[in-house]
């Protein structure tokens, strides 16, 4: 039986394939073991090539995309039949090239017996249909039935709610809310996250204030890249690092008669020298642990998170001075939504992408290693990595001799033949302190790349604000100061725009509406439907109004998905003042139903 499989399986793979070319709209069709795959678009241009990220994706060929969908192991989803169809009845699959408006619906796609699919090539992604009682689908050993059909609709929202998390803060120090959610696009993801309270006690936290105690919050985003184990470890101890420095730095402020509370020089200088201390464990004391215990068991766990990577983005708020000093590594972003004085929400950002694309991040590069013309080329470190700034990355930070002993008695990758003078990264962070302003329902989006590869800072905000407008709708006579707005009469998103240009404010165009060849405006493009508002925000990076396009993007599996989405973490926190209860709940309106009890 095995061995039948395997002749089988290898079948599949040599599938006899014919490329015939349409001169017409500049795509082809593909005849694969009787699947007809055919261009229906009217559109001239091919659609834009796939987009090359921090993590470098193989390009498959058609070839290899259309044996998988032959194969029938294309698209995951477990179905209740637990036999094959035996009715022998042929189906036909017709797609058309996804341009990310509405295809047109056909007699075909009307009927009973007619579902939706999803095909993916090496540089297009095609939606059509599937007819027959059965759609094309194998079974496997370990993941149930795989069946190539598109997400419904409603499969679709459950899919974007899967991750969701919600939770009301009644601490009383000015943060009466935040909302998480993520969604995989790696298989597993490589995205994290964590949040933390600290109630400070009287002998650190008395200040000018006069406060007795004060909490300190924390919230991190993680990007991992190259796997998920750097990001992993942040989510486990990346805040305990920094809450410890901090600790020391507010403990030495009290001793000096003259101080209230430290500098922001000090408070700057402990939130770097955590980033620096937990890298440098990551990085450097992982070899010596290594070569300590010399077992290639022992170096499997301690060197993966040194060979991975990942961007940081962790924010902290003193609510006895309600600053927030937000820490960057990377080219995750946070983004600070506040009531202009015309009504309308106005984004402010609170970080500085850092990739070997960003001219101040060249230029420190280059002043850093003066003989090596190419440390960064392509807008990359040494031609590979992207951020410039990142935990993990050990390949860029060993020594050669280190990386070659590495690989050669343990585990490793090859250096590059450019590197001279490691470190090419650091983990230092690039730090910024804002006051916040609970009473005006100040609020803070953090989120890895993979959401501002889809949405401009404006837009964020714009739909945050969109999704308060709502539900202080919904909500008419509630007391929560995030929810007081001023009524709002024009169309669009309420939402200032910025004068300044993108090329001075650091702030790149996203790269996904230019793939995707999204059009319309924000009237066409947005909507509100969900309770979670960082699911809110994904909903509508992926396709808001526009539905065929959501349900394409969340039907494609790893690792096809990866080169039209990243994986998303998306977290937002609401400023406000509440009565105090001393508890952080879960919001059940916002939280998906199997859900980890409240992590602060």
């Amino acid at each position: 039986m095995r061995r039948a499989t395997i002749r089988a399986l290898r079948t599949a793979r040599r599938a006899h394939i014919q490329t015939f070319h349409n001169s017409r709209t500049g795509h082809s069709s593909q005849y694969v073991q009787g699947l007809r795959f055919t261009s229906t678009s009217n559109r001239r241009e091919p659609l834009p090539a796939p987009l090359k990220s921090s993590m470098h994706i193989r390009r498959i060929s058609v070839a290899v995309a259309s044996g998988l969908v032959a194969a029938g192991a294309w698209y995951g989803y477990k179905g209740t039949s637990t036999s094959e169809s035996s009715s022998g009845q042929s189906q036909s699959l017709t797609t058309s090239a996804y341009s990310g408006a509405k295809s047109a619906e056909t007699a075909a796609a009307a009927s009973a017996n007619t579902r939706q699919a999803v095909v993916v090539t090496a540089d297009s992604i095609y939606t059509g249909s599937i007819e027959g009682d059965e759609p094309i689908s194998k079974y496997t050993d370990n993941s149930g039935r795989k069946v190539l059909e598109m997400l419904t609709a409603e499969q679709a929202t459950q899919k974007l709610r899967t991750n969701e998390e919600s939770y009301l803060v009644g601490r009383g120090q000015g943060v009466v809310r935040y909302d998480v959610v993520q969604i995989p696009s790696n298989d597993p993801i490589e995205d994290d996250h964590s949040e933390k309270i600290v109630e400070v006690p009287h002998a650190v936290a008395t200040g000018a204030t006069g406060n007795p105690s004060s909490d300190w919050m924390f919230w991190g985003v993680y990007d991992g890249h190259s796997g998920w184990t750097t990001s992993a470890k942040l989510r486990q101890t990346l805040i305990n690092y920094v809450a410890r420095e901090l600790n020391s730095t507010y403990k030495a402020a009290l001793i000096d008669p003259t101080l209230t509370s430290p500098t922001s020089e000090a408070i700057e200088a402990a939130i770097k020298t955590g980033f620096n201390r937990l890298d440098h464990e990551i990085v450097h004391e992982s070899v010596e642990k290594v070569m300590k215990a010399n077992s290639k068991l022992a170096a499997a766990e301690m060197l993966a998170p040194a060979l991975s990577g990942a961007c940081a983005l962790l924010s902290f708020y003193d609510s006895n001075s309600k600053l927030l000093r937000v820490a960057c590594t990377g080219d995750s972003r946070a983004v600070l939504g506040r009531r202009g004085a015309g009504g309308k929400w106005i984004a402010t950002p609170l970080s500085v992408d850092q990739t070997g694309g960003a001219p101040d991040e060249a230029a420190r590069l280059r002043k850093a290693h003066p003989n090596e013309p190419y440390v960064v080329k392509n807008g990359r470190i040494l031609g590979g990595l992207e951020p410039s700034r990142a935990f993990g990355d050990a390949i860029y930070k060993w020594s050669r001799e280190t990386s070659e002993r590495m690989k050669r008695s343990f585990f490793g990758k090859t250096p590059s033949p450019l590197l001279k003078t490691p470190p090419y990264v650091t983990a230092e962070p690039i730090v910024t302190t804002t006051k916040m302003e609970p009473e005006n329902g100040d609020f803070v989006v953090m989120a890895t790349d993979g959401l501002w590869e889809m949405l401009t800072n404006e837009e964020v905000i714009g739909l945050v604000g969109q999704w308060i407008e709502k539900q202080s709708s919904e909500n008419k006579g509630s007391s929560n100061g995030w929810l007081k707005l001023f009524s709002s009469q024009e169309k669009g998103l309420p939402v200032e725009r910025s004068s300044t240009s993108k090329s001075n404010d650091g702030q790149k165009t996203p790269i996904r509406q230019q793939q995707w060849g999204v059009e319309g405006g924000e009237n066409q493009r947005f909507v509100v439907e969900d309770k979670n508002v960082a699911t809110h925000l994904v909903r509508n990076a992926l396709g808001g109004k526009n539905n065929e396009m959501l349900r394409a993007l969340l039907t494609l599996p790893a690792p096809y998905s990866r080169r039209y989405r990243d994986d998303l973490t998306v977290e937002v926190i609401f400023f406000g003042n509440t009565p105090k209860t001393g508890n952080v709940t879960t919001n059940e309106d916002a939280t998906a139903p199997i859900s980890a009890k409240a992590k602060l």
